[in-house]
């Protein structure tokens, strides 16, 4: 039975995806894109822009053209000339013999920070691979100038970038713009099936839910004399808040939206801990190197969630989900039941490359004038449930999801220049301050 916190929290999400639907509708009144909408030309090439050079944007962009569809990449931003080229010439090297799809004469080959809006304005399908802090602007920026779009999570840092999200996220589905949001794990056969399964009651009511991303430890850019402190901290995005949202929320978000997506829910609330045992050095910014979070549900079940970043420390990526009549192993893609009969298993001859899928669906159906996804309000959900979890770990207190929304965080910088200065800064020593769980404070 439904739960009285099951029907407040879950009242507070549709009343809000029905504000930001009505403010979407007062923004621009849209009507639907037919199928000769969907490209700039009266040729049938669907033309691609990409927006963050770095490494998974160069293997988006690759996937992207890889598709069956007539696709061809005619333009590419990068806040950096340097990645720009290397992406270029990476893109088109593991094309090899459909090389010829990238397009991208040096005049659609722009840079800096508002290199997105010229590279946007050329193509029918944008890719948003920057790090994750400038998602919400490209996102927004996207839909105002009517693309479709395939971006990467996490979808924001902060709460006040997920509400631009989810505004933007309205809009589109207003004006029939496909997205597609990088959490490939929907998009792969086995989770699928077992997805499903789930759902017809092979394993009963769901009781609880464990979730891994531990792994061993990450690149660090060496900082260089003539970098400024945001050049620094762009080259070395992974360990500042305000772009990367820490790995719980730029990575360990993958495991936990599996929790969300089996369970059909958010959490309401979050708790845990986390700190810095290893990865202590003020190269590594201000973020955490391990974070245990119990997330907890509307209606009492809980989710126990875990990541790490520790060199020589066993690894673990999966996620297992327990029921009433059995439990699933997600890495086994394997259903058993309580007494360990395999209930069901997944065939794994018949896995396919999500990353590569995901791109295939969504040139599909743009290339048909079809309108089949709208994964933006499930990006923002699953981003958010990473950032309660982080700000619990560093505060040490219970986040509540909807006292986080409704909170007007913001990690952003007041102005995106390389000689502007970027939220946090370091002492005199070179050292970054980080959350003192217990000590650092969100919400009164």
């Amino acid at each position: 039975m439904e739960s009285e916190q099951q029907k407040f929290h879950d009242k507070g999400r549709r009343d809000f995806v029905k504000q930001t639907s009505m403010l979407a509708g007062g923004l621009l009144a849209m009507p639907i894109l037919s199928k000769a909408n969907y490209f700039s030309g009266s040729s049938d090439v669907i033309k691609v822009a990409l927006i963050g050079c770095g490494g998974r944007g160069t293997g988006a962009a690759t996937q992207a053209l890889s598709t069956k569809e007539n696709v061809q990449l005619v333009a590419m931003a990068d806040a950096f000339p340097d990645r720009l080229k290397e992406s270029y010439d990476n893109i088109k090297e593991a094309l090899g013999d459909k090389a010829s799809r990238v397009n991208v004469p040096e005049k659609n080959k722009f840079t800096g920070f508002d290199a997105y809006k010229q590279a946007i304005a050329l193509a029918d399908v944008v890719i948003l691979t920057t790090p994750p802090g400038f998602r919400p602007i490209h996102f927004e920026e996207a839909i105002r100038q009517n693309k479709h779009v395939f971006m990467e999570k996490p979808v924001a840092t902060d709460p006040a970038g997920i509400k631009r999200v989810l505004e933007a996220a309205a809009l589109a589905k207003s004006k029939k713009l496909n997205v597609v949001v990088g959490l490939q794990r929907r998009y792969q056969n086995s989770y699928r099936e077992l997805y499903k399964r789930a759902q017809d009651g092979m394993i009963g009511d769901i009781l609880s839910m464990q979730v891994w991303w531990n792994q061993g430890a990450l690149w660090v850019k060496p900082r260089k004399p003539e970098y400024t402190e945001m050049e620094y901290q762009m080259r070395n995005w992974y360990y500042f808040n305000w772009l990367c949202g820490d790995h719980i929320v730029e990575q360990h978000i993958h495991n936990i939206d599996v929790g969300n997506w089996f369970k059909n829910a958010t959490p309401l609330t979050a708790g845990g801990m986390g700190g810095r045992a290893v990865r202590t050095g003020k190269e590594y910014g201000e973020i955490f190197d391990h974070h245990f979070v119990e997330y907890r549900y509307a209606d009492g079940v809980v989710m126990n969630s875990q990541c790490r970043h520790w060199k020589d420390a066993p690894s673990k990526v999966d996620e297992e989900i327990v029921g009433t009549k059995g439990r699933i192993y997600c890495d086994k893609a394997q259903i058993v039941d309580h007494k360990g009969k395999v209930l069901y298993q997944f065939d794994k001859t018949k896995e396919n490359n999500p990353y590569q899928t995901e791109h295939d669906e969504l040139f599909a159906a743009i290339a048909k004038g079809q309108y089949k996804f709208a994964d933006a309000q499930r990006g923002a959900e699953a981003t958010l449930s990473a950032i309660i979890g982080r700000l619990a770990t560093y505060s040490g207190q219970i986040i509540n999801w909807d006292t986080a929304l409704n909170s007007g965080l913001n990690l952003q910088p007041q102005k995106y220049a390389f000689d502007a200065p970027p939220p946090i800064v370091p002492d005199a020593s070179g050292n970054y301050a980080y959350a003192k769980p217990g000590t650092t404070k969100y919400f009164s």
